[in-house]
């Protein structure tokens, strides 16, 4: 156990408030559903990154390497100037939805480098250009390029030439539970010395312009100790903290209050307003800091000169302990006794930021494999950083939103919403974890559901209760079907909330002996709502076919398979039951876990014995007509049903065909063992329709160690859909399976609609169509996240069907391997996308020569959204580190478990311990 473990368990058993403060901030604000008052719903444009600096948000917070509590009530983060920029830098920017050619993009170079899961211990880095930011020049640059050609990017402008840059670095370490200490690096990569006013800022949120009653905050300038500038907060909540500011730096006051002239041009209510800071430093407006210092905003203002290759540090102290009567005593969870009492706020700084960064370390010892070489080690702290450092405060209380946009719909009178109509039951004000804090600053069901396989690896207890937050009765719609996003509550994600919350709970037992049934039960009676949901609205016919709409690919389809059909009719999709035929698999797998302990979960194994087989076979065989399998080409396709009656399969091979290999789920023979009657039971229902034995895989049939397989694919079948996802010509890229098969290439698949061509090509790179905003493409790239469900699928193959069981792999190479060891090498390839090959370079960074060869930057990791299929280059979101993050499973999962060993004990495999490869060198300083 290491320090931090200490901590974990402290604020899991004895509830120490360790997670209080941590980085809760959004990166992105404004045009934000939740902002959104227009009457269209168009939110990019009715809160825009022009208005942010001047505007009060009504929901939430953002900043640059910010940080809040829990609640996000008081907030600190960086700004920065260096001279030149027409606003200070509070914020990150990037172009909207309709600025730019593939959709919304940030453009700015930040980097998460390391996170503890209390954040005792972060670390973050901004480069910041010491010219003019660009931002005229990226939004008119962009607009002007088509679909067909690249995004136009910061480092494309020239603004980091000849290194005239500062890199930025913020790191907080936490003595104890809420006492912070903060430190600002800034080294000057460039030639010649530059200046850069540094303004750490502590605000906060404005609840009391809307909430009549709320008690309203304060700020104000006290006396402290010398050399040292001091902020008092005072709040209802919170009660007292105390900002220590070393080197009695200059404190600006202002309010937290909308700019009313600017944005409305309507006279202000207040002389003191959110952009008053910024209009004190960029254009010396004296009077637009209060004198009298107290707010509800303050900055600190450090303005340093930096030489070449010089750094100058700026050290802040948060902490509930004022300056009266010098009494810094510590509290619970204090680092020594040996840091006495002292009136120096700064006394002890740099003995408690080294321990706590030596101690994180001594944490990513005990996760980080010591068989990952250095470089590969990086990459799986760095992606673990990122999925901790994506935390964020989310606050959205949608029956308000609709009384506030005069929607209320228990009024006669009432607007019609844009959005969210029908989830007024929502209050959301939870910690969670962000798809990606810029680009998706707010929660997707089906993206939580990935991030909490990784987050596992360092915490599991958050991960389960990120798990629980969705299914609870302030998310889970009254009629079962889960929030997807505040874009569109009531669209339809994959289920795969069940795959998680029974990976998660195998992983846990694994590490510590025993599950925890509790949570397994209180989650599984949730997910019965969910999964009658599915079964009773998206299955059109009752034929256990189903339906969902886009299900989260986007644009994969022929159509947007969320919109009216140009063809009338209806389209049955193969991932849409496969993605049910999984929920099954899942739901009948906790069943079965939960039966070995609780007799009255027998009747649940039959249940989702029953549902499993009728869905698995309705892939495959639906009686008469046209079926999703393609028997000639030995895959799976959607199939257009047509008014008329007439049915067609749409041929494209794409994820969609493959996500039926996915829903495999392996058992253990000891809940039939326990529980005889479950076994005569089912064997009863499956004699009475033996088509079910022929139609896929046959469930009652033994396998090594005596297990059972439930699959939508029988050995034949396997055998020839497999041959496809091996083959370099078709799924198997260089850095994973890709999202469409290269078939289509040179094959595109084309359909006469409506009078109107459609045609779904190979696409590799980003998207060329605007479906679904454009701004993300299944039409080529390889995505993480269902690459990681053929993984685990395999790895269930494998322990079914043992060492025998081999495929050519890749197809036609003449190299055979079993299933184990092809879910192994698929990783590998995955894994090499981010690290450097024998040339040195990392294929996740393209052509992009400052991150190939620069030392500055060339060990900086970002987790893009998805990757070139092709030459595995980053695309979409550039801090997607949410659902690719989950790479780190997948490195930890095959460096620490073997074929052998999990051939012998299947779903009871423990994770071998390892010795890390981590080393407090390899960190980045």
């Amino acid at each position: 156990m290491t320090a931090e473990h200490d901590r974990l368990e402290q604020a899991q058993a004895s509830k120490v408030p360790w997670k209080k403060w941590g980085p809760y901030l959004s990166e992105r604000q404004w045009g934000t559903v939740r902002e959104d008052y227009s009457e269209g719903g168009n939110a990019w444009d009715y809160f825009t990154h022009d208005q942010a600096r001047s505007r009060a948000y009504r929901w939430g917070e953002d900043g640059l390497a910010g940080i809040s509590d829990d609640q996000q009530r008081l907030c600190f983060a960086l700004a920065l100037w260096n001279g030149k920029d027409p606003i200070l830098k509070e914020r990150l920017f990037g172009l909207t939805n309709g600025e730019s050619n593939h959709g919304e993009d940030v453009k700015e170079y930040y980097f998460y480098l390391d996170s503890t899961p209390t954040h005792s211990y972060m670390k973050y880095l901004y480069k910041y250009p010491q010219a003019a930011f660009p931002y005229a020049n990226l939004v008119e640059t962009s607009r002007a390029r088509s679909r067909q050609e690249f995004e136009y990017e910061l480092l494309d402008t020239g603004v980091f030439d000849d290194d005239r840059y500062f890199d930025v670095f913020v790191e907080y370490a936490k003595e104890s539970p809420h006492d912070l200490l903060i430190q600002i690096s800034v080294h000057n990569r460039g030639h010649d010395p530059a200046e850069i006013h540094v303004l750490p800022t502590l605000w906060f949120r404005n609840q009391w312009s809307w909430q009549p009653g709320v008690e309203r905050p304060s700020l104000q300038q006290i006396a402290g100790p010398r050399n040292v500038s001091v902020v008092k907060a005072v709040d209802d909540k919170l009660g007292e903290r105390y900002l220590y500011c070393d080197g009695e730096a200059p404190l600006l006051f202002t309010e937290n209050e909308t700019n009313t002239e600017r944005i409305f041009g309507v006279p202000n209510r207040t002389p003191y307003v959110k952009d008053g800071i910024n209009n004190y430093i960029v254009h010396g407006q004296e009077g637009a800091v209060n004198p009298e210092k107290k707010g509800t905003k303050v900055a600190a203002h450090y303005r340093l000169t930096v030489k070449p290759s010089e750094c100058r540090t700026v050290r802040l102290r948060f902490t509930p302990t004022g300056p009266e009567g010098a009494n810094f005593q510590l509290d619970q969870g204090s680092i020594s006794k040996k840091l006495a009492a002292t009136d120096n706020p700064f006394s002890d700084f740099d003995d408690v930021m080294e321990i706590r960064h030596k101690e994180a370390d001594e944490f990513y010892d005990t996760v980080i494999p010591r068989s990952l070489h250095a470089d590969a080690a990086n990459v799986m702290r760095q992606a673990l950083a990122g999925m901790l450092w994506s935390k964020q405060f989310y606050h959205y209380d949608v029956d308000k939103w609709l009384e506030e946009r005069g929607s209320d719909p228990f009024k006669a009178s009432r607007k019609q919403a844009p959005r969210n109509d029908h989830w007024h039951h929502m209050y959301n004000g939870d910690v969670i974890s962000m798809p990606d804090k810029w680009e998706y600053p707010w929660y997707a069901a089906w993206d939580l559901a990935f991030h909490v396989i990784a987050l596992t690896l360092v915490d599991v207890d958050f991960g389960k209760q990120q798990l629980q937050l969705m299914l609870r009765e302030r998310y889970l719609h009254p009629n079962g079907q889960m929030p997807a996003y505040e874009w569109n509550f009531g669209d339809v994600n994959p289920p795969v909330h069940a795959w998680s919350v029974i990976f998660t709970y195998r992983l846990e037992k694994a590490k510590k002996g025993e599950g925890d049934i509790k949570w397994l039960k209180s989650c599984f009676q949730k997910l019965l709502m969910n999964f009658t949901w599915w079964v009773n609205r998206k299955d059109r016919t009752g034929r256990n076919v189903f339906e969902g709409g886009f299900l989260g690919l986007d644009n994969i389809g022929v159509f947007d398979r969320s919109a009216p059909l140009p063809t009338g009719g209806y389209l049955e999709q193969a991932d849409g039951t496969a993605w049910m035929a999984l929920y099954a698999d899942n739901m009948l797998e906790i069943a079965m876990e939960l039966a070995m302990t609780d007799q009255d979960y027998t009747d649940m194994v039959h249940k989702f014995l029953q549902h499993d087989s009728l869905i698995t076979s309705s892939l495959v065989k639906l009686g008469e007509g046209i079926g999703m399998w393609d028997e000639e080409d030995g895959f799976f396709y959607d199939v257009l049903r047509l008014p008329d009656g007439a049915s067609q399969r749409l041929k494209v091979r794409s994820m969609v065909g493959l996500l039926p290999l996915c829903a495999a789920t392996v058992f253990e023979p000891q809940v039939f063992e326990k529980h005889p009657e479950i076994a005569r039971r089912f064997h009863r229902f499956i004699d009475a329709r033996p088509e079910l034995r022929t139609a896929s895989h046959d469930p009652t049939k033994v396998g090594v160690g005596g297990r059972h397989l439930f699959a939508v694919l029988d050995e034949t079948k396997l055998r020839r859909v497999l041959a496809k996802v091996l083959d370099e010509n078709e799924f198997l890229g260089p850095f994973g399976i890709r999202s469409l098969s290269r078939y289509h290439a040179d094959h595109p698949y084309v359909i006469q609609a409506g009078g109107q061509e459609y045609q779904v090509p190979y696409v590799p790179a980003e998207s060329d169509s605007g479906m679904f905003g454009g701004n993300s493409n299944w039409r080529g790239p390889v995505w993480m996240p269902v690459n990681i469900l053929v993984i685990r699928a395999l790895v269930n193959y494998y322990a079914y069907y043992g060492n025998d069981f081999t495929v050519e792999c890749p197809t036609g190479s003449g190299r055979y391997l079993n299933l184990y060891q092809v879910a192994e090498e698929i990783t590998r390839r995955l894994t090499n996308t981010f690290l450097k090959d024998k040339h040195g370079r990392r294929p996740v960074y393209g052509g992009t020569r400052k991150f190939q060869e620069d030392p500055h930057w060339r060990d900086l990791i970002l987790f893009y959204e998805y990757f070139h299929g092709d030459n595995g280059a980053g695309l979409g979101a550039s801090h997607q580190t949410g659902w690719t993050g989950i790479i780190a499973r997948g490195m930890h999962m095959f460096a620490t478990t073997t074929a052998e060993q999990l051939l012998e004990l299947g779903a009871r495999a423990t994770i071998v311990e390892t010795e890390s490869a981590w080393g407090a060198k390899l960190a980045v300083r």
